[in-house]
């Protein structure tokens, strides 16, 4: 069994970071293919559905993010209705029931929420995603490239099909650039792309390797676009996580690696939470950020991004 969450310190203060969540050893997963579902997990993933307070950051703002329904993504969109914006949000089809979720957990806060069902390796829907937003909403200030696939761990590059890997890159980083694209022609200065990116751009796993490349790839596209729209008053940045405990992690890895998922390749002994990554996307995306571009956040329980 997990071991339990503390939500207190014995000095008042913050609650301990190593024991706030759940540790492993975790109880058995069942088996999930891509894309997983939030359901199917044990313990559940914290979305930050009844612990994010919001403060009107984000007050007025439209947000399109992909991969939107669970996982970060879902903790994302909690959170940025929490500080008062309106959301769109991409899914494959197969992920209805996550997406009504979502949908759900966003208007409780007042705001309201857009699905979007769809695949990111089509490249007409990555211009749809956008137009129907703008169309939808009037607008959009803020993108978030947060949409993965991640197949299943391999025993080495000698399992990587040639159809493996251009999947990995057409919905990791080939959207990336599809829906930026389109999004940029409706952008105003001001307004704000976070890409999702991950620890693995750093420190690359070999039994995900083609997921590893894709990483770092994002991270010199963040790079490099934020230079060129600077220009533009819009602001790239990128969001770097550890190991976290999301569906797109229970379909990939096999039950044993599962069981003890963020406890020997984190600092912190345990993997991260959702809810625990969406702080980082709020501030980028808002004013408290205004300075910052081009950067890439590292939110992962003490990994080195080096």
């Amino acid at each position: 069994m997990a071991s339990s969450s503390s939500s207190s310190s014995s000095s008042g203060g913050n609650p301990d970071p190593r024991s706030q969540y759940p540790r492993p050893p975790f109880p058995n997963q069942k088996e999930q293919d891509w894309p997983g579902t939030e359901s199917q997990m044990d313990p559940k993933a914290d979305w930050g559905q009844t612990s994010y307070k919001g403060s009107g950051k984000l007050q007025g703002q439209v947000a399109l993010i992909t991969g939107g329904d669970s996982g970060i993504g879902r903790a994302v969109a909690i959170a940025f209705a929490r500080e008062g914006a309106d959301v769109a949000i991409s899914y494959l089809p197969q992920e209805q029931a996550d997406a009504e979720e979502c949908k759900a957990m966003v208007e409780t806060s007042g705001t309201k929420c857009l699905l979007l069902p769809g695949d990111l390796s089509d490249k007409a829907y990555c211009s749809k995603v956008v137009e129907d937003t703008v169309k939808h909403f009037g607008k959009i200030n803020c993108l978030v490239n947060n949409a993965a696939y991640q197949g299943k761990a391999t025993s080495g590059i000698h399992e990587l099909t040639y159809e493996r890997v251009m999947q990995t890159f057409t919905v990791n980083i080939v959207s990336f650039f599809e829906v930026s694209k389109t999004a940029v022609k409706h952008m105003k200065p001001g307004s704000t792309i976070i890409n999702t990116g991950s620890i693995q751009a750093y420190d690359p796993s070999a039994p995900i390797l083609d997921y590893a490349c894709t990483k770092a790839a994002i991270v010199g596209f963040t790079k490099g676009l934020s230079g060129e729209l600077v220009e533009k008053g819009i602001r790239v940045n990128c969001v770097a996580p550890g190991p976290i405990w999301t569906p797109l992690v229970a379909a990939s890895f096999p039950k044993e690696k599962l069981k003890e998922f963020g406890g020997k390749n984190s600092p912190m002994k345990r993997p991260g939470q959702p809810a625990e990554l969406a702080p980082a996307y709020v501030f980028l995306a808002s004013d408290a950020s205004s300075y910052t571009t081009g950067e890439v956040l590292g939110v992962t329980g003490g990994g080195i991004l080096a």
